[in-house]
This record gives structure tokens, sequence and C-alpha cells, in this order.
């Protein structure tokens, strides 16, 4: 967020102080001052006072010049993840789906441009990344965000280009807002999403919308798989598998009522045009 757009209670050192818990990751599961102050755009005393005071209240430990995570950390995410009932509601579809394909599945979200994995069931790692619950990518190059995009209006949906970067992540990326455009049609025809190797190359994945009772779509369900299994074997063997297990998710909602806090999209609000009656399943 820019500092013009910044709101008059906007506390700057509280954005900082979450950039330094954000920047420690599987990749740098430990940092030094330095590095911390570098990879935040801290001074190195803005760090120190940060690191420490995380260390006092005791999300951060210190072991000599190396600072790292502690699991209190996780109370953090435990709030959302205690608050919601999709994820509860939806995990022992995800497992039931996973055995029969022996694929993993996992449940994801839209909060703002990315989409936020929020159940997993794993099967092998495929990616170079290692995905876990909290796991962010950018909606615009994956399944399961083309399926939660594909139905919000129009209007959102122009928005949500013009702001996105588009820059490719793999040499099959789409770049081209209209080729995105086109796709996201399609999406919503069919009533599901696949994406070949655009976020990470040796990666297919196909998708399906979760709705609400109401019709609306407020998370997506995917199934991830290596580039060795053909697009006809996504679209035979596992969609078939992955449209049954999503009905019965919705069919839970129908029973519980509304997910609450499903989606904490900070992006463009959904207007009543973006709720559309449910495709049709192929």
């Amino acid at each position: 967020m820019s500092a013009e757009a910044r709101a008059p209670h906007f506390v700057r050192s509280f954005e900082r102080g979450l950039a330094v818990i954000r920047c420690f990751d599987a990749e740098h599961p430990a940092r030094t001052l330095s590095e911390v102050a570098q990879t935040c755009d801290l001074t190195r005393a803005a760090a120190r006072r940060l690191l420490l005071t995380l260390a006092d209240l005791g999300y951060v430990h210190q072991d000599g010049r190396l600072f790292r995570l502690t699991p209190r950390v996780l109370e953090l995410g435990y709030s959302y993840l205690s608050s919601v009932t999709l994820p509860q509601i939806a995990e022992p579809h995800l497992e039931q789906l996973v055995d029969r394909v022996r694929e993993s599945s996992s449940l994801c979200v839209l909060d703002g441009d990315d989409i936020v994995y929020v159940a997993r069931v794993p099967t092998r790692r495929i990616m170079t990344a290692s995905i876990t619950v909290g796991t962010r990518f950018p909606a615009h190059v994956t399944s399961v965000g083309r399926v939660i995009l594909a139905h919000r209006s129009d209007e959102e949906i122009e928005a949500r280009l013009a702001r996105t970067d588009l820059r490719p992540l793999t040499a099959r990326t789409l770049v081209s807002p209209d080729a995105l455009r086109a796709e996201l049609r399609r999406v919503r025809r069919q009533g599901y999403a696949i994406v070949d190797q655009e976020l990470e190359e040796g990666l297919r994945s196909v998708a399906a919308p979760v709705r609400e009772p109401d019709g609306e779509v407020v998370a997506g369900v995917n199934i991830a798989v290596h580039a060795g299994r053909t697009l006809d074997s996504l679209r035979e063997d596992l969609l078939p598998h992955l449209l049954a297990a999503v009905a019965r998710i919705e069919a839970d909602l129908r029973i519980t009522g509304p997910a609450r806090a499903a989606s904490h999209d900070t992006g463009t609000r959904r207007s009543s045009s973006s709720r559309r009656s449910p495709a049709p399943r192929p």
C-alpha cells in the first residue's frame, strides 16, 4: 500500500512488525539482523527493535546472530481458522477425494489478488515450493483462482486486470489481458478451470468453484498433478471426482448455512451482479 493511499489511522510500525514476521519462510527459516533489515527495507536499528519486541512477546527466538520464528506465531492464524466453518466442512471430502484419485487436493479462498490455501490434503510433493495452509499464489495463474475470479462481475474482473502484474512465471503463463478475459469467460461457461504449467513448470491443476446456498462462489477446490499426466486425463479421470466432492461440500453447506469468514477478499467487493446461478456441470 503506497503512503498516499494510507488512511489516517494507519499504524506504520505495526505494518513493519508484520513484515518482519512474514520475511521468515521455508527457504529462510533463520535470518540475521542485517538480512531482516534488508528484506523488509528497514534500518538496522528499526529491525533490531522490532525483532527484540517480537522476542519479548514470544514470537521470535534469538540464537546468537540468528533469529527464528517460534511456534507461537501459529496463534495468529488459529483465530482465523477456528472461526471458519468451510475448511472444517471441506476437509473430510478432500480426504475422500485424495483417497480416490491419489493426487493432492486443496481448498482455497480469495484474499485481495491472491488465493490462500485454507485446507489441504497432500499425497506427494510436486512443486518446488512446499504448500501448506496459509500459502498464497497470484489468483490469475492458478486454476482455483480462476474459478473464483470467473464468477465475479465483469466490472470487478476489469478492475483486477487493470491492477494485476501479469509478468510471466513460466513460458506458458497467460500475460495478455485479452487472453485472460477469454479464459475466464470459458471457465464461467464450463464450470471448471484447468491450468497447464502457468504457475510452475511441470505442474498441472484442475479446479471447481464452491458455492454457498445462494449461488455465490466463496472458494474453490483443486487437484494438482505432475505434467506427466495428460490434460485429457485431468478432464476424464479427475474432474468427475472433483465435481462430486464439491457437490458434497455444497450439500453440507446447505445444512450448516453460509460459510463464516470463508473469504476475506480485500479487493473490489462483490456486487449482486456477480452472484450467478450454478453453471451446468459437464
